[in-house]
């Protein structure tokens, strides 16, 4: 029989839902205009009823003519959503990358797996690359295909100069790609003079103006890709143990690692191409949920869904109104956040081995 602490529970699913509900509230009410919960729960109120009357009963749906309307239902509803969808699948896939290497300071950011994915996209601005049918779809391909690249790129060089792929080694030759790539970059940017402004902006991270097919893309390849990282929870913790133990419980070490690799990579890409450069969310909230779930990736992972989520939400939150009416890329209060994380982390990953 299973231990409660082995699994995630009903009630936990139901304190984490409650609380992103919460969380999610206060974010579509709150910003540059607040408005009441009164009001936005009317206003969607009169959404569904319109779609209800408009999907069944083939009766013309109403347009949000309401200055008030538009600003829920056009611009703040679907950006929120967007950020969870992306909060919620960096997260996951920062847990799955720690997990994979053991490494509590693994991630998109610390490896340099979000440069890799944002040159790539940069590259697609820059020079045009899309696909006739689906314009939005080259940024997108570049992105995961070069943050799968450059995952593939850092492991094989980490593992040239140090076998156990220790913190100090993979976080080094993360830095060291991440410079480079920068360059990189700066020399694509060079080539795309007239678009300098648009890719600065977008390098820095932001889901201003998002709308509802950006949030559906995000959720496909949460599903799709984050799917794939939870139906291997059972795995990453033989990985814990090693994985020459791993091996002895019947994991096929190749194959796992391989599937792990895409869905990290798919979902960094992804949220890249959408959302720029957002870093550390994969670093903080896995750990942060770390302390109070455990190790045990049954529970982590679903775990990283809510407080990945929950974490980029209130981090837009913050950006939309510490300055109001300016507005600061969500980017920087997550890399603010990060780097005083990341410094802690180290700090008592360092004084743990020296005990």
């Amino acid at each position: 029989m299973k231990s409660p602490k082995q699994r995630f529970g009903v009630l936990e699913y139901l304190i984490f839902t409650a609380l992103i509900a919460v969380i999610f509230c206060l974010c579509v009410c709150v910003g540059s205009v607040n408005i009441p919960l009164g009001k936005t729960l009317s206003v969607f109120q009169n959404a569904l009823s319109s779609l209800v009357r408009q999907y069944l009963f083939h009766q013309p749906a109403l347009s949000p003519a309401e200055t008030v309307s538009s600003i829920l239902l056009t611009v703040r509803f679907p950006r929120v959503l967007c950020v969870a969808l992306t909060g919620a699948s960096l997260s996951l896939a920062g847990a799955a990358m720690q997990g994979l290497l053991k490494n509590p300071l693994a991630d998109g950011s610390t490896l340099g797996v979000s440069s890799g994915a944002a040159l790539g996209a940069v590259t697609a601005i820059a020079f045009g690359i899309a696909f006739p049918s689906l314009p939005f779809a080259g940024t997108m391909v570049m992105a995961v295909l070069f943050a799968f690249l450059s995952l593939l790129i850092i492991l094989g060089l980490a593992l040239k100069l140090d076998r156990t792929l220790s913190s100090h080694t993979v976080i080094l030759i993360g830095v060291i790609y991440s410079m480079f790539v920068s360059s990189l970059m700066s020399i694509v940017i060079t080539f795309a003079a007239d678009r300098v402004q648009q890719i600065t902006f977008w390098t820095m991270g932001s889901l201003q103006g998002k709308g509802y097919k950006d949030a559906l893309i995000l959720f496909a390849a949460l599903l799709l890709f984050g799917g794939m990282i939870l139906l291997h929870a059972r795995e990453l913790n033989a990985f814990a143990v090693g994985e020459e133990n791993a091996r002895h419980v019947g994991v096929n070490v190749r194959r796992v690692k391989l599937v792990l690799l895409i869905a990290v990579s798919g979902l960094i890409g992804v949220c890249v191409s959408i959302g720029g450069t957002i870093g550390f969310v994969g670093l903080i909230t896995p750990h942060l949920l770390r302390m109070l779930t455990g190790p045990d990736h049954r529970r982590l992972l679903p775990a990283c869904l809510f407080g990945g989520a929950g974490f980029l939400m209130l981090s837009d939150l913050a950006a939309r109104i510490l300055l109001r009416p300016r507005e600061l890329n969500i980017g920087i209060i997550t890399s603010l956040a990060g780097a005083v994380m990341f410094v802690l982390i180290f700090y008592r990953t360092r004084r743990g081995r020296s005990c």
